[in-house]
C-alpha cells in the first residue's frame, strides 16, 4: 500500500469516527421505533416514493412528499435524507437540497455517493470549492475496490469531469458577462414552470410554455408539477409585456403542448404536441388563427427524439437536436435540414457537437451565428449556453457565454432579437415566482459603466419585472450584420390591408431564397442577412406586382427600418417603380442584377396579353438637362429593348424619358437623388 494511499485511508477512517460521534444513522426498524402502526405507514411512503424516484424517467416531485412523510417519523436516516435532497437537486432547488445532503454525508460519511450528490449541490450552488473537496472525498475509494458499506457507483470519468466543471466555473465567474438580466414579472410568469421563450425578431410577441393553472386539459402533471404543458403568449415588448393568454386549440391540446421555435415574422411556429413529444411539429398562422400542427416530413422526424429545433434566418432549412445514433458523434447532435426537402440531414460535425448532449439550438438573424446548450466544451456544469459563428466554410471554436448567462444548472434555450443585444433565456434562479422563469438579457456594450450592486427584488404582486443588475467587467456588444424590415402593406386607393405573399430574391443570381406573406392586417417583418442584393416582390392576384430593394454591405451591422407598401391594382394609369433594375452610373446597359426584375414585367406582359405598358426613364437634378434627358431616354430604351427581345410585341411598349423633371422627392441629399433615378411603367390599356 502506497504511503498516499495509506494517508487518505486514515483520513477517511478518522473523518468516519469523527461524524459518528457527532451523528448516527437511523435505520427504519422495531428496534428503532416500537409504534409498529406508525412505523408501517413510514416505510410504505418510503416504497411509494421508491418507485416514482426508480421510474424511467425520475418522477421526482412525485416522490418527494411520500419520502417526507416518511421524513417525519425518522429525521435522521441516511438514504432518505440523499434522496430527498436529491429529488430536490433534480428539481432545479439546489438551496433547499443543501441541508439534507449534508446531513446524508453526516450520517454515512464512508457512502462515497454521498459526497458525490453533495458535490453536486454544492457545484449547483457556484460553490466550487466545498465541490471539490466533496469530490476529492469520492474519488479514493471510486478507483479502488469498495469495502464494505461503501456505495461505489460514481464513475471515475465521470468524477474527473465534475471536478473539470468546477474548475471551468471558477474561471468564468471570476469575468462575468456584463449585462442586465431582467425577470419578465408576474404578467408572464407564474408560480409554475415558465419556459422555453421564443419572441419575434422584432421583440413584439413572445410565445412560451408553462405548467401554470388554466390548461386546455386542466390536467395535473404526471410527475407532479403543475399542470399539463400548454403555450402561451403575449405582445408588447422590452420590459413592457401585456398579460399572458393560452393560444387554445387546435394548438393546444388536452395533453402536453411544448413551444420550440418560431420564425422572424411570428408566422410559423415548431413545437411538440401531445402523443408526439419526441416528433416536430409546424403550424402557421392564418386569417383564422394558427393552423392544426402537422408533423415535418420523415427525413427529420424519426423514431428517436428531436427535442428543439431553430428555423434558419431564410426559413427554408431547420437546425434540430436528436438523439438518433445514427451518424451521431455521441448523446445528442444538432443537425441542418430542409424543412420541406427529402435530402438527408447533415450533422453539423464535431466543432458543434461533443460526445455529450447538444440543446436548445437557435439560429440568429444573421444566419450565421449559433447558439447552442451543450454539456460539452468548457462547461461549468449540466448544459452551457455556447455562441459559434459560421465563416469561411466552418464553425467557429463555440464560446462560452459566461456567468451570469451560464451557471452549474443547466441553462438552455437562449434566444436572441435581430439586434442581436436583447436575449431571452428561461432559468430557476433564486429569487424567481416559482419553477423556472423568463428572463430578458439586455448585453452592455463597453459605454456603460460596470455595475456592482444588486437592486432589491420586487414583490410579485407588482405588475413591473424585477430587474438583478449583475457584477460585470466591460466587454464589447457586437451586433449581427442584419437588416430588419417591418410594415403595412395596403391598398393605395382604399388604405385598407392587403393580404400578399412576399418573395425574397437574389437579385444577383435571380433565385427566390424564400416566400413569406403578410398576416391578415397586412403587416409583414423580414430578418434579412447583410452582404446580398435582395428584391421583395409583393404578388397579389388582383393588384400589380410591387418590388422593393434591400441591399447592404456584409460586416454593415444592424439595421431596422419601417417600409409600409401601398400596392395598385391592375389599371389604366397605375405606375410601378421598377427598384430592382440597375445600371451602370451615367450608362444605359443593364446590370445583369436586372433580370429578376426585368423577367417578372415580362410574365406580367405575358399573362395578361391586352396589356400595353409606358416605359419611363427619370434622372436626379445633377448635370446637364439635356444629357439627363438623353439618358433617361436611353434608359428606357435599353427595358423595352430587353422585352421585345424576349418576345413581347413592341406595339404594346412605349420607351419614354422624362430627364430630372419629374422628382418624387427632394434633390438635396443622395438618398433623395437615388430616389428620383429611376424606370418605371405605367399602364396605359388592359
Amino acid at each position: 500500500m502506497s504511503t498516499y494511499t495509506r494517508f487518505l485511508l486514515a483520513c477517511a477512517l478518522a473523518t468516519g469516527a469523527l461524524f459518528t460521534a457527532q451523528a448516527q444513522n437511523v435505520l427504519f426498524n422495531s428496534q428503532r421505533f416500537q409504534n409498529e402502526e406508525a412505523l408501517k405507514g413510514a416505510l410504505k411512503a418510503i416504497k411509494e416514493g421508491q418507485d416514482e424516484y426508480n421510474a424511467v424517467p425520475p418522477r421526482y416531485a412525485a416522490a418527494l412528499p411520500h419520502f417526507q412523510e416518511a421524513q417525519k417519523l425518522n429525521p435522521n436516516n441516511g438514504p432518505l435524507n440523499l434522496r430527498i435532497g436529491n429529488c430536490y437537486l433534480n428539481m432545479g432547488d439546489a438551496a433547499t437540497a443543501l441541508p439534507y445532503l449534508e446531513k446524508a454525508a453526516e450520517l454515512e460519511p464512508a457512502a462515497t455517493r454521498n459526497h458525490y450528490v453533495l458535490g453536486q449541490a454544492y457545484q449547483q450552488s457556484a460553490r466550487w470549492g466545498d465541490a471539490l473537496k466533496e469530490y476529492t472525498k469520492a474519488k479514493p475509494v471510486a478507483v479502488g475496490a469498495p469495502r464494505r458499506g461503501q456505495s461505489v457507483d460514481v464513475p471515475l470519468p465521470e468524477l474527473i469531469r465534475r471536478v473539470t466543471e468546477c474548475k471551468n466555473g471558477m474561471q468564468l465567474m471570476a469575468k462575468p458577462t456584463r449585462l442586465f438580466m431582467d425577470n419578465l414579472g408576474p404578467t408572464v410568469n407564474s408560480p409554475e414552470a415558465d419556459y422555453n421563450p421564443v419572441v419575434t425578431a422584432d421583440e413584439t410577441t413572445l410565445f412560451f410554455t408553462s405548467r401554470r393553472a388554466g390548461s386546455q386539459g386542466g390536467e395535473k402533471d404526471p410527475g407532479g408539477s403543475g399542470y399539463t404543458d400548454d403555450i402561451y403568449s403575449t405582445v408588447g415588448g422590452g420590459l413592457a409585456w401585456g398579460p399572458s393568454r393560452n393560444i387554445n386549440a387546435p394548438v393546444n391540446t388536452n395533453g402536453a403542448d411544448v413551444t420550440v421555435a418560431l420564425s422572424a415574422d411570428g408566422q410559423r411556429m415548431l413545437l411538440h404536441t401531445e402523443g408526439n413529444m419526441g416528433n416536430l411539429s409546424e403550424t402557421r398562422l392564418t386569417a383564422a388563427g394558427w393552423s392544426k400542427p402537422h408533423e415535418l416530413g420523415s427525413h427529420i422526424n424519426t423514431k428517436y427524439q428531436e427535442t428543439s429545433a431553430s428555423f434558419s434566418a431564410d426559413g427554408r432549412y431547420i437546425y434540430y437536436v436528436s438523439d438518433k445514433p445514427e451518424g451521431s458523434l455521441g448523446g445528442k447532435d444538432i443537425y441542418k435540414a430542409e424543412i420541406d426537402g427529402k435530402t438527408p440531414p447533415v450533422n453539423l460535425g464535431g466543432s458543434i457537437n461533443t460526445p455529450y448532449n447538444e440543446e436548445a439550438v437557435f439560429m440568429a438573424s444573421d444566419g450565421k451565428t449559433l447558439y447552442f446548450s451543450s454539456e460539452g466544451h468548457n462547461s461549468m456544469g449540466g448544459y452551457d449556453i455556447f455562441k459559434s459563428v459560421y465563416a469561411n466554410g466552418k464553425w467557429g471554436e463555440p464560446e462560452n457565454l459566461g456567468w451570469p448567462i451560464n451557471t452549474p444548472s443547466d441553462d438552455v434555450f437562449f434566444v436572441t432579437v435581430a439586434s442581436g443585444r436583447i436575449a431571452y433565456l428561461a432559468s430557476n434562479r433564486p429569487g424567481g415566482f416559482g419553477g423556472k422563469d423568463i428572463y430578458r438579457i439586455t448585453l452592455l456594450g463597453d459605454e456603460k459603466q460596470p455595475a456592482i450592486n444588486q437592486e432589491d427584488r420586487l414583490l410579485s404582486t407588482n405588475p413591473r419585472p424585477m430587474r438583478q443588475v449583475l457584477p460585470s467587467v466591460t466587454v464589447p456588444v457586437i451586433t449581427p450584420d442584419v437588416t430588419l424590415l417591418k410594415g403595412t402593406v395596403t391598398d393605395v386607393a382604399t388604405m385598407q390591408p392587403v393580404f400578399a405573399t412576399i418573395e425574397v430574391v437574389d437579385n444577383l443570381t435571380g433565385q427566390t431564397i424564400n416566400t413569406f406573406q403578410t398576416t391578415a392586417s397586412g403587416k409583414y417583418l423580414l430578418s434579412l442577412p447583410a452582404g446580398a442584393n435582395y428584391a421583395l416582390v409583393l404578388h397579389n392576384d388582383a393588384y400589380l406586382f410591387h418590388s422593393e430593394n434591400v441591399s447592404r454591405p456584409p460586416d454593415a451591422g444592424y439595421a431596422e427600418a419601417v417600409k409600409n407598401i401601398r400596392m395598385q391594382k391592375m389599371e389604366p394609369g397605375s405606375n410601378i417603380v421598377l427598384n430592382n433594375v440597375f445600371f451602370d452610373p451615367d450608362k444605359a446597359v443593364l446590370r445583369p442584377e436586372s433580370t429578376a426584375e426585368l423577367d417578372r414585367v415580362r410574365k406580367l406582359l405575358e399573362d395578361s396579353p391586352k396589356l400595353k405598358l409606358q416605359v419611363s426613364g427619370h434622372t436626379d437634378n445633377v448635370g446637364p438637362p439635356d444629357a439627363n434627358q438623353n439618358l433617361s431616354e436611353r434608359r428606357a430604351q435599353a427595358i423595352k429593348d430587353y422585352l421585345v427581345q424576349h418576345k413581347i410585341s413592341a406595339d404594346r411598349l412605349t420607351a419614354t424619358g422624362y430627364g430630372g423633371t419629374i422628382p418624387i422627392t427632394a434633390n438635396t441629399t443622395e438618398a433623395g437623388r437615388q430616389m428620383n433615378r429611376r424606370v418605371e411603367f405605367k399602364v396605359l390599356a388592359r
